[in-house]
């Protein structure tokens, strides 16, 4: 174990050490630069200029397509290397989520333009229908560059390769986005639609248009009615943030998924959908532009049910230009806890308890590479807690709760042992201690015969565990490089990075799943009334992962309509810049797909995000098939 230990933390010391050509082959696209998730301020460059190759994410694109020569060095290359003030935004904000730092990357472009200035070409812009979609946009929000074009032409998908687009444009509304489909219909254009382009699976490339949606940017809260309006281009975090300033939650998912991609793309689930459901349980209204670039409400009897579950593909209805979400109050009481478990059954039949019963408003069953992986600022320290929390504190599973007073009292009175928001706070400032074993050797010794979960649920020990631990957030920025200490000890003053309740709302921990390698996360909806089935559905994702050699883990599973089903998440884990693991990986997939249709046929209840989707897994499946 202590050999494995420093090979992940050579491991996380490679990682920053990584030179520009590495660091940018490694980008995950999650497309966290793009969100103000940490308050540390935007990209400059990226916020008025709205191309992705004008943010750090498209920088390390544009980057490693120079290097390896995929691209030529044009006018638009050296504004967008130019425009970088190298701020150092972007490290903080990607070492925070992925443990890279990009800014290296941005001032390597600088040197490369610096260095190849008296190569700089220009590009033919003469076609008819670029032409036409300048007409529509205007220069500024069009292009045919190949460094704004090579932004959108990868992922980090095993199942997908360079795909460069002849041509990217934003819309600004509805009208722009009706008269580019018109042209695509006349034209018989091929498109592909993006969000933040943070598609874990990808298919979000096209070698013809790109039509990015970033720039729809408009919210518009309308407390009588209890809804509020999301224009395409705006993102759970930003959203979530316009509700949290006037009192209320709305159910989103990913930060920065754009919500109205996210909503049509898989429903939109969280742990809220617990008490919100989730896809059309949350929509009022959305607005939608056909492939023949006519207009329609999902509320309109002529509309396609958009929200119906066949297993079979659907036709593509539409591009969403705007969505009117469900307003949820904020309760005066509410809180976060969390209920801890060393079997899953156990922790299984604890979910579906709480559902029947409707106790909480977010519930979300955790694995222990979820739970570590989140709260540790280092990939080191997430495997060393991952240890603790499995080998010292028998926690394999924890149910991640946020509720009233009352729901908290409730669980405790079911017999559950309820670690609290201060003993969950005192816990992540205190994770560097947790990994030598002593705050166990003192707890033991004060309660000696109780085991570690009575100890952290008992509120009268909440006072004496502080006293012990001495939690600070000094202590939790120990564990990453001298040069951003200051910066984590700064950050984790504020209580929200360690307040349950933002935490759920915000899921910015979330984005920490991918850090070691890229995740390809599996979605089935399951019936928490068949425990039994939901573990042979667990180990058989196991054993294919095994099988083939790539890292897995269970995800997540949060319960839906009274306990009746679940939504049951399984990851894997790719090197994108591995051909081996690459391999293993497209083997992996294939055979998951047959498992996961298997048990769909064998029962109706467990049914594959896949038929959700109109766009993506068909290009999957003839990927994976022929």
């Amino acid at each position: 174990m202590e050999k494995y230990f420093k090979e992940k933390e050579q491991e996380e010391t490679e990682r920053e050490e990584m030179g520009p050509e590495e660091t940018a082959s490694y980008c995950r696209h999650y497309a966290m630069c793009k969100i103000d998730f940490l308050n540390t301020g935007l990209c400059a460059s990226g916020s008025e200029n709205c191309f992705v190759s004008y943010y750090p994410q498209g920088r390390m694109a544009l980057y490693a397509a120079l290097t390896d020569g995929r691209i030529p060095l044009t006018e638009k290359v050296a504004e967008i290397a130019d425009d970088c003030d190298l701020c150092g935004v972007c490290d903080k904000q990607c070492h925070f989520v992925t443990g890279m730092r990009p800014a290296k990357v941005a001032r390597a472009l600088k040197n490369y333009i610096d260095e190849h200035r008296d190569q700089i070409s220009t590009v033919e812009v003469n076609d008819p229908v670029y032409n036409e979609l300048v007409g529509i946009t205007g220069e500024k929000w069009c292009s045919k560059d190949p460094a704004i074009c090579i932004s959108y032409a990868n992922d980090p998908s095993p199942a997908t390769e360079e795909t460069i687009p002849a041509y990217v444009i934003l819309p600004g509304d509805a009208e722009e986005l009706s008269s580019i489909m018109k042209i695509c219909y006349r034209y018989g254009l091929d498109f592909a639609v993006r969000g933040n382009g943070s598609s874990v699976m990808g298919f979000v490339l096209n070698k013809t248009l790109v039509i990015d949606m970033v720039r729809m940017k408009d919210i518009e809260l309308n407390e009588e009615r209890g809804l509020i309006r999301a224009g395409a281009g705006v993102s759970a975090y930003e959203l979530q943030k316009a509700a949290t300033e006037r009192g209320y939650r709305v159910q989103v998912a990913e930060p920065a998924a754009l919500v109205a991609a996210n909503l049509i793309c898989s429903g939109i689930f969280s742990t809220y959908s617990h008490a919100y459901g989730m896809g059309g349980q949350n929509v009022i209204d959305a607005r939608f532009v056909d492939p023949q670039g006519k207009t329609f409400w999902m509320s309109e009897k002529s509309a396609p049910n958009l929200f119906a579950y066949e297993k079979r593909e659907v036709p593509f209805p539409g591009i969403c230009t705007e969505v009117f979400l469900k307003l949820y109050p904020r309760l005066p009481d509410e809180r976060g806890f969390l209920v801890p478990f060393s079997s899953f059954d156990k922790a299984l039949e604890f979910l579906r308890e709480i559902s029947q019963r409707r106790i909480g408003l977010a519930a979300g069953l955790l694995g222990g590479e979820y739970l570590a992986t989140f709260l540790s600022p280092s990939t080191e320290l997430a495997q060393k807690v991952k240890g603790i929390l499995h080998e010292s504190f028998d926690m394999a599973f924890v149910v991640q709760m946020v509720g009233d007073r009352k729901d908290e009292c409730n669980v405790q009175n079911m017999g559950y042992p309820v670690i609290s928001q201060r003993v969950f706070r005192t816990l992540v400032l205190s994770l560097p201690d947790l990994k030598d074993n002593e705050v166990l050797v003192h707890l033991n010794e004060m309660m000696e015969g109780d085991s570690v979960y009575q100890m952290l649920a008992d509120d009268k020990m909440e006072p004496l565990i502080e006293t012990v631990l001495q939690p600070g957030p000094h202590k939790l920025a120990g564990a990453v490089s001298e040069d951003l200490k200051a910066f984590y000890t700064r950050l984790y003053e504020d209580p929200k990075l360690t307040d349950l309740v933002w935490l759920t709302d915000f899921r910015i921990l979330s984005s920490r799943m991918g850090r070691e390698k890229h995740v390809v996360p599996w979605v089935v909806y399951v019936p928490l009334d068949k425990p039994e089935l939901i573990s042979e559905i667990n180990n058989e994702f196991r054993r294919i992962g095994d099988k083939w050699k790539i890292k897995n883990d269970y995800g997540f599973i949060t319960p839906l309509d009274f306990g009746k089903r679940a939504v049951f998440e399984y990851d894997y884990y790719v090197d994108q810049q591995d051909d081996e693991d690459k391999m293993c990986m497209l083997q992996a997939m294939k055979e998951t797909a047959g498992m996961i249709e298997k048990f769909s046929a064998r029962y109706d209840a467990v049914r594959w995000v896949r038929y959700t989707l109109y766009q993506g897994f068909a290009r999957m499946e003839n990927i994976l098939y022929t």
